[in-house]
């Protein structure tokens, strides 16, 4: 006699596939550890050490003088730089933060403008507009966690001076639509690269697309000397601008007219760290060939299992210029992606959701504490104080980008993974899926 379909019949191979996740006492899917995350800074090698040795033995660790004569390594660097981004200059400074603020600095906004920004992005996209007395206008992120141009749209009005597209988590923004609004509503672009660098947009390298590409070198970047970063442009100006506010004496070493001299600040680079960045930047082809390989042989493995699951890869504007530094999927609500992200975790993978509501992250506006309650410095402090019209900012301001970060598994994709590794990867994430899913 057949036995009657019961509800055990149906729940049981639930529970056994969750049996065997590790953090219900199977075994983890991942027996080789996974290499660190930090491209370029792992790579650093005898080249990057004999760089650093000849500078020190030169002396000369300021970029326009030494004891003795010989070229600058900063000055080498720019011009590589430049030519390696597709673009006419190139300044070298001392973080990514100080290439934002030069960047905006050098395109005229000041007090009473307006920049729009994503509300997913590193929160020194925001105090970069204050540090020139501009006020950061908030919008919304699309499924390519990247600006959301309907919204942009939205957001401008008669004080709006420049767009900053910030290109996430190694993937580009929607450059030709964003282009095409700015210059239709007179504004400037300013691309914040730091976490792409060498990337691109069809075709055109990331950075040389807007008025003004902002990079940084800080050492989780793709290429790093620990501290650092750079302002490229075409526009000669805008370079002359970029040069007199990265150097209080900018303008006298770099022979800028003495009737369109402006004061400046110091964000300039050592030599010890453009020395690097020479070494680092011979790299760069190297490590985006890795990583693309990496993510493209990871992506391919679990593509047909989570869409089976419901489970929804990040769309990328750009596939091809796709720096492949993560692997971004978005789970059917915020609940599931916790779930899976900590049964990852307890496989071995280094996975994090991209926003969750206790977990204080500065790549998310809501984490802005002195943005969203307008804090500053001093008493009469601006850049809000000054402005001529009231900006408000909450929490959940942005409903939509809450909504698709705190659904996103963020999982690292290292250079430096062997064949071993990418399919320990690739077993443990659907291990994950096909238990919780």
């Amino acid at each position: 006699m057949t036995e009657p379909v019961g509800p055990s019949t149906h729940v049981e191979p639930d529970l056994a596939r969750k049996s065997r996740l590790a953090r219900n006492g199977g075994p983890k899917a991942i027996k080789s550890p996974l290499p660190p995350m930090y491209p370029g800074g792992m790579r650093i090698g005898a080249e990057e050490e004999e760089a650093v040795l000849d500078v020190l033995r030169s002396k000369r660790l300021f970029r326009y003088y030494g004891p003795y004569s010989g070229a600058s390594r900063v000055d080498e660097f720019e011009k590589a730089f430049a030519a390696d981004m597709n673009t006419d200059h190139a300044v070298a400074v001392s973080s990514g933060t100080a290439a934002l603020v030069c960047g905006l600095a050098a395109l005229g906004l000041g007090p009473g403008d307006e920049v729009i920004i994503p509300a997913y992005t590193w929160i020194a996209s925001a105090g970069a507009a204050m540090a020139v007395g501009a006020v950061p206008i908030l919008a919304e992120i699309d499924e390519s966690l990247t600006l959301d141009v309907a919204d942009v749209e939205s957001k401008i009005n008669s004080r709006t001076k420049a767009i900053m597209p910030v290109h996430m988590r190694g993937a580009p923004c929607q450059m030709q639509r964003i282009a095409e609004l700015a210059q239709s509503r007179g504004l400037k672009v300013l691309e914040d690269v730091a976490q792409a660098i060498g990337g691109s947009f069809r075709g055109q390298r990331l950075g040389s697309i807007g008025d003004v590409g902002a990079f940084s070198f800080q050492f989780n970047k793709i290429i790093t000397c620990g501290e650092g970063g750079a302002a490229i442009t075409s526009d000669a100006e805008i370079y002359q601008r970029i040069v007199m506010y990265h150097d209080v004496a900018g303008g006298m070493p770099n022979r800028i007219p003495s009737d369109k001299i402006l004061n400046g600040l110091n964000f300039r680079m050592s030599e010890l760290h453009g020395a690097i960045m020479l070494v680092q930047l011979r790299r760069l082809d190297g490590l985006l060939a890795d990583l693309r390989q990496r993510k493209n042989t990871l992506k391919c493995a679990i593509q047909d299992v989570a869409k089976r699951k419901g489970v929804s890869f990040r769309a990328l504007n750009d596939a091809d210029g796709d720096t492949a530094t993560s692997l971004v999927f978005f789970a059917p609500n915020e609940i599931r992606a916790f779930r899976i992200a900590e049964a990852l975790n307890a496989e071995g993978v280094n996975a994090s959701l991209l926003y969750q509501p206790g977990r204080v992250d500065y790549h998310v506006y809501a984490h802005w504490i002195p943005v969203m309650e307008k804090r500053t410095w001093s008493e009469n402090g601006g850049p809000w104080r000054w402005h001529g019209r009231d900006v408000e900012y909450s929490r959940d301001m942005c409903p939509r980008s809450l909504d698709l970060l705190g659904r996103a598994v963020h999982i690292d994709i290292s250079p430096d993974m062997n064949a071993v590794n990418v399919e320990e990867l690739a077993d443990a994430v659907l291990k994950v899926l096909d238990a919780l899913l």
